[in-house]
């Protein structure tokens, strides 16, 4: 005959779901802190020797795009245009990498998930 209850332990389960609960706001609210700090932070790459520089936001917005003047050249606009999109990709790239930083020290001591084994 089975037992009725369900929890092993008996009532130790609904201790630990308060546990998890204020874990996960705790962890909720420093998502929230760490995105908005990155949000804010600039990255900048540059292509070209340094002859194109790009800036963007952890937004992922372009905020400035820097010029050599010798790389303006009005004969070879498509290598211009190729310097200053390896420079955005790479900024962007920059970008996603500290967010990605961020949330993997976030996450990194829940070991599975907080124990939920998923």
């Amino acid at each position: 005959m089975a037992k009725r209850g369900g929890f092993p332990g008996g009532m130790g389960m609904p201790g630990n779901m308060n546990n998890l609960m204020k874990q996960a706001q705790k962890m909720q609210k420093q998502m929230e802190e760490n995105q908005k700090a990155l949000e804010e932070q600039e990255f900048t790459a540059a292509a070209g020797g340094g002859a194109v520089e790009v800036t963007v936001t952890g937004k992922r917005e372009v905020t400035k795009v820097k010029l050599a003047e010798e790389v303006v050249d009005p004969d070879d606009i498509e290598m211009l245009e190729d310097l200053i999109v390896a420079a955005t990709n790479e900024a962007l790239r920059k970008a996603e990498e500290a967010a990605s930083s961020a949330m993997a020290k976030l996450t990194g001591g829940l070991g599975g998930l907080g124990g939920f084994g998923l």
